[in-house]
């Protein structure tokens, strides 16, 4: 059941929150069946965890797992900011144009969360353009167990100013259609989000 799965990446539902099947029957006005099999399929991606006498929960993600899933992520996002630059268009450099100008928009209004929608578009954007479907699937499956840290990241003070210009660097040689520079520009950003997802409260 796709709401609940977008629920949980929004943080709607808090790491820790038990799930009640009759709950969530009425929330989402289906069937019991209905919300068990969403239960297993989230079970079966990470995102909730089954607790013996307590039952299904939303799996908490320590800060530890949190730099692990990062330091994959820095791999195949690389990857594709790499493929991203070899098979940009001219249509894909233009809209990657217009993301530079909405980020650097953004933290010059202060407006943090404006940003962070801007900084999740313009990765599926990339991913879009890079055409590789199994790493950004992998992605996708990785960052299900991030939005805590997201959300955090996404409100700290001067995160965004730092941000910005790790992914003005990635768009620069994407534009400039320089795989090896755009792949390590990637990487930069990531190293960049693991120092401050580990100096987080």
């Amino acid at each position: 059941m796709e709401r609940l799965r977008q629920a949980v990446q929004k943080g709607d539902v808090a790491p820790g929150q038990r799930l009640v099947e009759a709950e969530l029957v009425e929330q989402f006005g289906v069937t019991r069946g209905s919300v068990r099999a969403a239960i297993d399929e989230l079970i079966a991606e990470g995102m909730i965890e089954r607790i013996h006498n307590i039952g299904a929960r939303v799996r908490k993600v320590s800060r530890d797992e949190a730099v692990e899933i990062l330091e994959c992520r820095k791999a195949l996002e690389g990857l594709i900011a790499a493929k991203a630059a070899e098979r940009a268009t001219p249509a894909d450099r233009k809209r990657l144009r217009g993301y530079a100008k909405q980020l650097t928009a953004a933290v010059a209004e202060g407006a943090p969360l404006k940003y962070s929608a801007a900084n999740r578009e313009l990765h599926s954007t990339l991913a879009e353009i890079a055409g590789q479907t199994t790493a950004t699937d992998l992605i996708g499956r990785l960052n299900i167990q991030m939005v805590r840290f997201q959300f955090q990241l996404s409100l700290r003070p001067g995160r965004p100013q730092t941000s910005l210009g790790e992914h003005l660097a990635v768009i620069k040689a994407v534009l400039a259609r320089d795989g090896a520079r755009a792949e390590q520009a990637m990487r930069d950003h990531l190293d960049s989000v693991i120092v401050a997802v580990r100096e987080l409260d």
